[in-house]
């Protein structure tokens, strides 16, 4: 297994590392949501890498629940890049 784990919220926000940030510091459930997709993604880099045994339906499902953490915490960036911008 690599070193790094893709699809880190770094590599997949790269432009709001501030935002990321400030939020993980400030916002509960932010930081709630961030913990889910990094353990939601940790297990779907296991599984891809050959770490952990998996069947088709459940890395699928976990594909999804990181896509829908993933959505939500793009929502959450953009609030708050508004909120900066306005501030």
């Amino acid at each position: 297994m690599s070193a790094h784990t893709p699809h880190q919220l770094h590599d997949e926000f790269p432009h709001d590392a501030e935002a990321l940030h400030r939020l993980k510091l400030g916002d509960a459930h932010f930081c709630n949501l961030a913990g889910r997709y990094h353990a939601v993604n940790r297990a779907i880099h296991r599984i891809e890498a050959h770490v952990e045994p998996c069947s088709d339906s459940h890395q699928e499902r976990l594909k999804k629940q990181r896509l829908s953490l993933l959505d939500e915490i793009a929502a959450m960036l953009e609030k708050a890049e508004e909120g900066a911008v306005h501030a």
